[in-house]
């Protein structure tokens, strides 16, 4: 076919599979069967890996699932819906429970208990319960904001809409996981690929009639925000969901230790094919409520929880090409392209080789029979080479010393700390000197937690990169959109919507501002830490006149490793030009420091020695939800030096010498209130 005919054929597949996206997700009327779906997704994708100039703004590698649907209202969660980490083997478990106890600062033997849940394969909802009445329903959606589908859950026979008990709080978010049985599943698997599907699907049908037609299940598992909760731990609310009418999984445990916890994994590991719902772990939330307030969130998630996967889906396949990719950070991925293999339900044609070594270290080869693992959302990688089944003309592979992109030698920096050289191989050129690099900065900025432009995706980047239309990030805010609706696929409406999007992010907070830039080492928390130092874009910026990088290390929470990349971004002029451009064009938001007049407000700290029973995470948690701020250095700006047993003596010296007011952990405690 010429280029033309091609063209033809593709944009008559996009138009077929716009058509059934439309009937299944908008008209819940499916048009084909689920394969037959899956099969043109299949097409669409494979024409525009053959022929880079197919591009489409309705492609399914532009798509994923569907849109929020604007038949429904958004509506903030009170309190929001966090992920959790999650654990593959004993060690992670080891290392969680560890984490808790240094947190907590317990003796080393303490038992902790845990409910021991399994994690059932649906989707999450919110149920929010005002005098005992169901008064509004909520999707996940993001964490923070969620879809109200209240309509359509109502329709949901195990979730009760009047509660009469006494003890039922005055206000309470309800949380659980929506989900259809194996066996109802059977009569609909015609009309979705597996139950998770069905679920998803079905609560988000424009007509609560069509809902009422799905055999939906409701298990509830946690609360969000409570005004009159009376129960002081997990399981025994998990009993008062039961006796307020609510189901909850029958296989839930209280088990205390890690020995224990694995045990009871394998016994539900062998009892999942036979069970009448999907699970793919059992998650171990800490038992006592007070001390899942202690330890508190980081990040998304919270500290006293933790989902334990099922063991992995394993296949043999064969490494068809290996191929280098590089990182915004300049790191050099290696990636096995394979022959397509199902694991697990899910189609693989990539398995991640980590790095140089991994790949010396296991001798992997183009050509070779390899074992492949999908554990979870984790990427697939390769577990062993079948030596036997190697071609007889099979070459080692070799790593480039040069990158692929630039041609900049590559390097393995020195760990400092460890005194080894990296595993990981980069490019040595600096930022945007790159272009691979340069691409996938440019994918970082526009992603979700940096600047999050509504249909400006890693494909959109890509496409508008290869014609020129941006190369650094305030050429995203000064697009050409003339050109941009010339181009195929595009049109008037695409673009405008684009050209709002682009409008409405360039109103941006301060710490995701810092996160966007893609700086080496520094993550939306690192970024928060800064934010929250320089307050303003104006102090950050300054950097590159003051260089007073040192002064960072009295951030608590930002290291050496942090500041040197810090010092790297500011002394790189390309870097310079790109702030003082894209502070022409934003508006940047100054951080919210004070939220609230703490007791502590304002005022220093800085721990030494070891504290009786409260840990210095713990400590540190204190001070910041009291507005103090804990540094990680004495100098004349420190207002107080919390003293432990055996201070370190130097940081004491100092403090006399400066007259900082030096307390122990009694003083501390009563300075907010609370006693030891």
């Amino acid at each position: 076919m010429n280029k033309k005919e091609i063209l033809f054929d593709y944009k008559k597949k996009i138009e077929k599979f716009k058509h059934l996206n439309k009937a299944y997700y908008d008209d819940s009327d499916p048009k084909v069967s689920d394969g037959e779906y899956d099969d043109l997704k299949k097409k669409i994708l494979k024409l525009e890996n053959e022929y880079n100039f197919l591009k489409s703004k309705f492609s399914p590698s532009n798509i994923v699932g569907f849109k929020p649907s604007k038949n429904f209202k958004k509506s903030l969660h009170k309190v929001p819906m966090l992920s959790l980490g999650n654990a593959f083997n004993e060690e992670d478990l080891v290392n969680f429970e560890k984490k808790i106890i240094n947190f907590l600062s317990l003796h080393k033997n303490y038992e902790i208990f845990y409910s021991a849940e399994p994690k059932i394969d649906g989707i999450s909802a919110s149920l929010t319960f005002k005098k005992g009445k169901f008064y509004k329903g909520l999707s996940r959606g993001d964490g923070k904001e969620g879809e109200d589908i209240t309509e359509n859950l109502s329709t949901i026979s195990d979730i009760p809409k009047t509660i009469l008990s006494e003890d039922f709080p005055d206000e309470i978010d309800i949380r659980g996981e929506v989900f259809i049985q194996n066996s109802d599943f059977k009569n609909l698997n015609e009309k979705f690929a597996n139950p998770r599907n069905a679920a998803s699907g079905s609560l988000r049908q424009k007509n609560p009639k069509d809902t009422k037609k799905i055999p939906l299940k409701f298990i509830a598992y946690t609360y969000g925000y409570e005004k009159g909760l009376s129960v002081n731990d997990q399981f025994n609310f998990l009993k008062k969901l039961n006796e307020w009418g609510f189901q909850t999984n029958p296989l839930n445990k209280l088990i205390s230790g890690v020995k224990n916890l694995l045990k009871n994994y394998i016994e539900v590991e062998k009892k999942r094919a036979n069970l009448d719902f999907d699970i793919d772990g059992i998650v171990y939330k800490v038992n006592e409520f007070s001390l899942q307030k202690r330890l508190g969130n980081v990040a998304n998630a919270p500290r006293w929880a933790i989902a334990h996967k099922f063991s992995s889906n394993k296949a043999i396949s064969e490494i068809l090409d290996i191929e280098v990719q590089i990182g915004r950070t300049g790191a050099l991925t290696p990636v096995a392209k394979i022959k397509p293999i199902n694991i697990g339900g899910v189609m693989v044609s990539n398995a991640t080789l980590h790095n140089e070594d991994e790949i010396n270290r296991k001798d992997i080869r183009v050509g070779d029979t390899v074992v492949i693992e999908r554990a979870g959302d984790v990427i697939p990688h390769i577990i062993s080479v079948d030596i036997k089944k190697r071609p007889r003309n099979s070459f080692k592979f070799k790593f480039p010393t040069k990158c692929p992109s630039c041609g900049s030698k590559t390097i393995k920096e020195f760990n400092t700390t460890t005194k080894k050289f990296d595993a990981v191989r980069r490019c040595s050129s600096e930022g945007y000197d790159c272009n691979k690099i340069s691409v996938e900065k440019l994918k970082h900025f526009v992603s979700k937690d940096a600047f999050n432009i509504e249909g400006f995706g890693k494909k959109i980047v890509e496409g508008f990169w290869k014609i020129k239309l941006i190369k650094y990030p305030q050429d995203i805010f000064k697009l050409n959109y003339e050109k941009i609706e010339n181009l195929e696929g595009w049109g008037k409406l695409s673009v405008e919507n684009l050209k709002y999007s682009i409008n409405e992010k360039k109103n941006i907070s301060f710490e995701r501002f810092i996160f966007s830039l893609g700086i080496r080492h520094i993550g939306l928390e690192n970024a928060k830490l800064l934010s929250k130092h320089f307050i303003s874009f104006t102090n950050f910026k300054n950097l590159s006149n003051e260089k007073k990088f040192d002064e960072l290390l009295n951030i608590d929470g930002i290291g050496e490793t942090q500041v040197n990349s810090i010092k790297n971004f500011f002394l790189n002029n390309t870097n310079i030009k790109i702030l003082n451009e894209l502070e022409k064009v934003l508006i940047i938001k100054n951080a919210d420091i004070q939220k609230k007049n703490g007791r502590l407000k304002g005022k220093t700290f800085l721990v030494t020695g070891k504290l009786n029973g409260i840990s210095r995470a713990e400590i540190k948690s204190l001070i910041e939800e009291n507005t103090g701020i804990t540094v990680s250095s004495v100098s004349k700006k420190l207002d107080y030096l919390i003293i432990g047993e055996k201070p370190t003596k130097r940081k004491l010296d100092n403090a006399k010498e400066l007259k900082i007011k030096i307390i122990d952990q009694k003083e501390f405690l009563k300075l907010i209130n609370k006693t030891s």
